[in-house]
């Protein structure tokens, strides 16, 4: 028997876990962030007002999937290296920058020989010195892609979340629309998807900053 195997096997099945689903939807206005609020171990679930879309800075949020406490440090690593980006160079790093500085992290850790390999996928949208917003997604192994329509990332609930938005997202479609749209979403993989559900929470991006839009949570209903 693999003892260092049988080791990780346990670790992987009661450490807590984020399998939630997010989504990131561009429109013509801004950006929209959108995820559950339910969090994982293995087939438990340990909370039920797990937020999972963090604002880094005053022009940067970012929502994330996988290990809770991966999530909770690659955030404030994260936001660390840009204040300290920005304090050197005097200006404010872009989107792009912050993508790219955020998908180095994640390819180090998974890379990195560790008992846990650090693994996490993350949305992150922000808006520029110039006053244009942008969304990138991150994927585990620390790919970073510039998403010009929607993503859901490598969530849980992705399969659902993805065929709700292949036809419903419209190109020119505002933050409004996309708020309704990031809702309808959410809720269409909690109905599939047993890792994720218990509330909804939609952030908008726009050129008048980061807004925490609907904060809902979701009930049992029984008769």
């Amino acid at each position: 028997m693999n003892i260092v195997n049988s080791n990780m096997d346990e670790i992987s099945k009661s450490i807590l876990k984020s399998s939630t689903s997010l989504v990131g939807i561009a429109c013509k206005d801004g950006i929209v962030l959108g995820a559950d609020r339910r969090s994982t171990a293995g087939t438990i679930v340990m909370k039920k007002d797990e937020e999972k879309i963090y604002k880094i800075n005053d022009y940067i949020a970012a929502s994330y999937t996988g290990v809770v406490s991966d999530i909770q440090l690659t955030g404030k690593v994260l936001a660390a290296e840009l204040r300290l980006k920005e304090l050197k160079t005097k200006t404010r790093p872009s989107i792009k920058e912050a993508a790219n500085l955020l998908a180095m992290l994640v390819y180090k850790n998974i890379r990195t020989p560790s008992m846990v390999p650090s693994i996490i996928g993350t949305l992150i949208a922000g808006v520029n010195d110039e006053g244009n917003t942008e969304l990138y997604t991150i994927d585990p192994s620390g790919s970073v892609v510039k998403v010009k329509d929607y993503d859901a990332n490598f969530s849980s609930g992705m399969p659902f979340i993805l065929g709700l938005l292949e036809r419903e997202w419209k190109k020119d479609m505002s933050v409004q629309q996309g708020v309704e749209l990031a809702v309808e979403a959410i809720k269409s993989s909690t109905q599939r998807d047993t890792a994720s559900g218990n509330g909804i929470d939609v952030f908008t991006i726009t050129k008048d900053g980061i807004n925490h839009v609907i904060s809902q949570e979701i009930t049992p209903m029984y008769k």
